[in-house]
């Protein structure tokens, strides 16, 4: 599609006149799971190693105490809030998931705006109505780009995930047309975010720097700070120079009619997710297997989706965070462990001897016949038998979503360690609630006393 005016027209999109009661009642809906996930996403990772060293890389720099991070003690200036939020809810990879572009989208957007409603109080209609636009734009621009944008070695939900951040600022704070159109081409101008960070603790950044710069860009743009308002689809713009493809209907086509924000799935498993259907299907043959895998395990076969090996093939991860993309840890934990869950893709499980031994009887093939939520198992026993599992469809894909129920499970699951079970429950009842709120940030509130309580209880 040849478009001129692709970022003036999102912009024009962003900046009407709009309320959440305008948007269908699904996406209204699936905005409040988005959320939720993240909030237990970002509590579950607030006390990793990777957002304790980047809190202590930021302290000195740090400016007034505007905003919170979620889950820890620390107030920071709205910029550093958004971008450790960002790193928190994004560490353990267990995030929320827009399966068309693997986008994780809550990341960049709800980090950002939580840290303006700190700072400028909202209610949580008007919150969840700017989440759900950041959602939209950031998704919609990464399906004009994806898939070739991608495999370049984009990371998606740092180069798109700026987009969404900034539209969502711009909408909370009221920015116009024009206005906004800067934000936008503020933000292309900061897209960034590259797939050999996977495995390392940049693969967090890539969000929170999402969240940090799209913020910012709305800010920049509400004081008159200029861009170009054709960033998206000019020749030197953001498509054009970090995509092979350009496909502008998918931003503009139907845009306010159908949603991408209501394809959001939520992941059950702790890693990338492309290695989910594996991580499925072993536990379902460990359940047919009984609890000595390792004694009747000679061999583990797996035909997958020839991304999978592209994006979790390390055959020999060193530390957690290298573990969540190796499928040939993941396939050994699940059938060794039962377990896909943040205890899954430690230090400890990734050098555990016994699954070291397992997954190094796990070989994987790429096989294009095999879909991206989809595995072929084969699994030799030292009796001579073979058994095999295949997975139509991975739990947590658009085909069997996550439930609430399932959802309070997670959040629960990561939360509880981190700041009590007492806690959890009424952080989890205040996300439910969103729309009820008359201030969105007693969110954050909540979460902070809960950590500073969790934290003297532990010294």
């Amino acid at each position: 599609m040849t478009e001129t005016h692709v970022t003036q027209r999102l912009a024009e999109w962003i900046a009407a006149p709009r309320d959440l009661a305008d948007l269908p009642p699904a996406v209204r809906e699936e905005g409040v799971r988005t959320f939720f996930n993240w909030l237990g996403c970002a509590v579950g990772g607030a006390t990793h190693e990777t957002a304790d060293r980047a809190v202590a890389a930021i302290r000195p720099f740090v400016g007034p105490a505007q905003a919170s991070v979620v889950g820890r003690t620390e107030r920071l200036d709205v910029p550093h809030a958004a971008l450790l939020n960002g790193i928190t809810s994004h560490v353990l990879d267990y995030d929320d998931t827009h399966l068309k572009t693997i986008i994780h989208p809550a990341g960049p957007v709800a980090s950002a705006i939580l840290a303006v409603a700190e700072y400028r109080p909202v209610d949580g209609k008007r919150f969840l109505e700017a989440l759900i636009t950041g959602i939209e734009v950031e998704c919609r621009i990464g399906n004009s780009v994806y898939p070739d944008h991608y495999d370049r070695g984009w990371h998606i939900t740092g180069t798109a995930g700026v987009f969404g951040a900034a539209a969502a600022v711009s909408r909370l704070l009221g920015l116009d047309a024009q206005r906004t159109a800067w934000a936008l081409g503020i933000a292309a101008t900061q897209s960034s975010g590259l797939r050999e960070m996977f495995g390392t603790m940049c693969k967090s950044f890539h969000p929170g720097r999402a969240a940090q710069n799209g913020l910012m860009a709305a800010f920049l743009a509400e004081a008159g700070f200029d861009s170009s308002t054709r960033a998206i689809e000019a020749p030197r713009g953001f498509a054009n120079v970090l995509s092979t493809k350009q496909d502008y209907s998918q931003i503009l086509g139907g845009l306010g009619e159908t949603w991408e924000a209501g394809l959001n799935s939520y992941k059950p498993f702790a890693c990338g997710i492309v290695i989910h259907p594996a991580i499925d299907g072993c536990r379902q043959l460990r359940d047919e297997l009984g609890a000595d895998v390792m004694a009747g395990v000679s061999a583990v076969r797996l035909r997958t989706h020839p991304l999978v090996l592209e994006l979790t093939g390390k055959t020999e991860p060193k530390t957690g965070l290298e573990s969540k993309f190796s499928v040939f840890h993941a396939a050994a934990c699940a059938l060794l462990r039962g377990d896909g869950s943040p205890t899954a893709f430690t230090d400890e499980a990734a050098n555990a001897p016994e699954l070291v031994a397992l997954r190094r009887k796990v070989k994987a093939t790429s096989d294009a016949a095999i879909h991206e939520d989809q595995v072929a198992i084969e699994i030799d026993l030292t009796d001579g038998r073979t058994i095999t599992r295949f997975v139509e469809h991975a739990i947590g894909s658009i085909h069997r979503p996550l439930s609430n129920e399932q959802l309070i499970e997670k959040f629960a699951r990561q939360s509880e360690p981190v700041i009590g079970a007492a806690p959890t429950a009424d952080l989890m009842d205040l996300a439910w609630r969103l729309t009820d709120l008359s201030d969105a940030a007693e969110v954050a509130r909540a979460s902070v006393a809960a950590g500073a309580r969790a934290a003297a209880a532990a010294e």
